[in-house]
């Protein structure tokens, strides 16, 4: 069973508290690596890292007053440094740095931390992608092309496509958090001009994350719109797992269906109703995460070496899509691993048709016995729209047809006819997908 989702871990990263912690890491980080170089006094960083700190509250308080929130933070941590006797050295805080090289470089840090939790929650659905789709690998379905009855397959290779489509976002996801594992510390307009590349690279180090090679007051924006693209891409598959659900578990179809206790409860007004509710929001909040997309594309057309247009978006999309998408894989992951099938009821819908399933196969046998296609078409069309319209068996009505029966025997017919046939490939393609099963 897979684990309860909880908000305590994600939701932490993107607290206030949080996002000052960072700030000041990076600020630490800097006072270090700077006394390393011999440009900041050792016992000033040694007493920045003892004494240094804050209170979220006297931080606003200042904020409320400078209107900057940068300015607002140092202060507060200058005061904290004063009460335990450590003023000198807050002369050596933020020396050397602009506003953006905390900021920037820690928001890098807070990505990092929601891209772990990210990744974890990918190679669970994963999992549980794989587990189910080999549980399912010959349970027969019809498979449905413009919502209509096409031809069988199985609800394991269903399964399947979810898995590799899942393995793809993973490889996209990584690469786009690795791209945004960079920090700057290059100054107000990404010359160095108070600051050596040597440092940046120090402090980048000491943090866990890559230098970035250029920017200008800012990380370049590219590289965050291509991250929040990622997560609408694996919101998008989510959505697209869940609405097939949706789809199976209509009253008419009834395949499969999102787990419903005991307890549960569908409708206030119909007591028989179990509606797919868990879908339904899966796919509600996939919108939410695309819709971020487009404002992390309209952040990168920053004014010349920076603006701060693109400040107060992100403080909105990036908390706002990776707690999503985390609840999101959380919330597929769990409908996936409970999710209720009926083969039964799969068997009966694709008899439905009385076998109109077969009808790519038959003119296929007719053209493989010498046959125009232009005329197997006809014939088998014309026996089709009769059982589509009328009812009754498809290889009857086939069976009777003296044009057919006059190229094809009784067994050549019941030989397109067959699962076997339509299906005998499905074990290659889990060999492709899974070799080592």
């Amino acid at each position: 069973m897979i684990p309860r989702y909880t908000r305590e871990a994600m939701g932490r990263i993107w607290s206030i508290e949080n996002k000052y912690r960072q700030w000041l890491e990076v600020e630490l980080a800097a006072s270090e690596a700077l006394a390393e170089l011999g440009e900041v006094p050792a016992s000033a960083a040694a007493a920045l890292r003892a004494h240094a700190d804050f209170e979220v509250a006297r931080i606003e308080a200042i904020e409320a007053e400078v209107k900057h929130d940068v300015i607002a933070f140092t202060t507060a941590v200058s005061e904290k440094l004063a009460e335990a006797g450590a003023g000198d050295a807050s002369r050596w805080l933020h020396f050397g740095l602009t506003s953006n090289d905390v900021v920037d470089t820690a928001q890098a840090l807070q990505i990092k931390e929601a891209s772990q939790l990210i990744r974890q929650e990918l190679g669970e659905l994963h999992e549980v992608l794989r587990r189910r789709a080999h549980e399912f690998k010959d349970t027969v379905t019809v498979g449905r092309t413009h919502g209509v009855h096409a031809e069988p397959t199985t609800f394991g290779l269903k399964l399947a496509n979810w898995w590799a489509e899942t393995g793809r976002q993973i490889e996209r996801f990584e690469a786009a958090a690795e791209q945004m594992r960079v920090g700057k510390i290059s100054g107000a307009v990404g010359t160095f001009a108070h600051i050596s590349p040597r440092a940046e690279e120090l402090i980048c180090a000491r943090l866990g994350i890559e230098p970035c090679p250029i920017s200008s007051q800012v990380i370049q924006r590219d590289r965050h719109a291509n991250y929040v693209c990622s997560l609408a891409l694996i919101a998008a598959t989510l959505e697209k797992i869940a609405v097939e659900i949706r789809h199976l578990q209509r009253t008419e179809v009834r395949e499969a269906q999102e787990y419903f206790s005991k307890s549960q409860k569908g409708s206030s007004a119909m007591p028989h109703k179990k509606n797919p509710i868990t879908c339904e929001q899966i796919s509600g909040l996939a919108r939410v995460v695309r819709a971020n997309a487009q404002a992390a594309f309209e952040n990168i057309a920053l004014w010349h070496e920076r603006d701060i247009s693109h400040s107060s978006v992100e403080r909105v999309i990036l908390p706002d899509s990776t707690i999503l998408v985390d609840y999101l894989l959380a919330k597929t992951t769990n409908l996936v691993d409970r999710l209720l099938v009926y083969p039964e009821r799969m068997k009966q819908n694709l008899e439905m048709g009385g076998g109109l399933v077969y009808s790519g196969q038959l003119l296929l046998e007719l053209a493989a016995k010498g046959v125009l296609r232009e005329t197997a078409y006809r014939w088998v069309q014309r026996n089709a729209l009769k059982v589509w319209e009328e009812g009754g068996s498809f290889r009857e009505s086939v069976g009777n047809d003296a044009d057919i029966a006059d190229i094809l025997s009784s067994e050549e017919i019941d030989r397109a006819f067959t699962l076997k046939q339509q299906l005998r490939h499905v074990d290659q393609i889990f060999l492709r997908l899974f070799p080592e099963s």
